[in-house]
């Protein structure tokens, strides 16, 4: 269990917050991993690993046109789904391997650069099948655990600016 997995279950906890997983490339060693944290069961909900690119749409909602178009590789593809890339040992879908992209999404307020919602990072990751899996998975639970920090971070501010009068 990952000291990262931990905060992002404890932040959760605390903001009465809950998590979904749909992970493809990381075949639910997201979800693993944040269950590997006691008490995981009061903000993770479940997961779904869609492997086939038929299921990204079929269990999903990926848009069928934007799989025929561009493929499961892509940033617009990862807004739906947490963990999609090329582990190898061969490339796909005219990607190299170690091309990934993995995404947050939720009720997210806006960040510290305007962003609200969600937020998609393009990795090129080296290594072989194995390490480009793993760090897929600390990538995405870096990434959940930002977007978590920066929502409880705004949170804060907007009670400070309510107990003192607005300013």
């Amino acid at each position: 269990m990952s000291s990262t997995a931990t905060e992002v279950v404890r932040l959760l906890t605390v903001s009465g917050a809950t998590l979904a997983v749909a992970e493809s490339l990381t075949g639910g060693l997201v979800a693993a991993e944040i269950t590997s944290v006691p008490g995981a069961s009061k903000a993770f909900r479940g997961s779904v690993t869609a492997y086939a690119t038929e299921l990204k749409h079929q269990l999903l909602g990926v848009d069928a046109a934007l799989l025929a178009e561009r493929g499961a590789i892509d940033a617009q593809v990862a807004t739906h789904i947490a963990t999609t890339g090329v582990a190898g040992p061969e490339p796909q879908d005219g990607q190299p391997v170690g091309t990934v992209f993995v995404a947050v999404d939720g009720p997210f307020g806006p960040d510290s650069d305007g962003a609200g919602g969600g937020k998609v990072a393009a990795l090129r990751l080296n290594g072989g099948r194995a390490e480009i899996r793993r760090e897929s998975v600390r990538s995405v639970l870096a990434l959940l655990l930002e977007r978590l920090v920066s929502e409880q971070t705004g949170n804060e501010r907007a009670q400070d600016t309510e107990q003192n009068g607005g300013f």
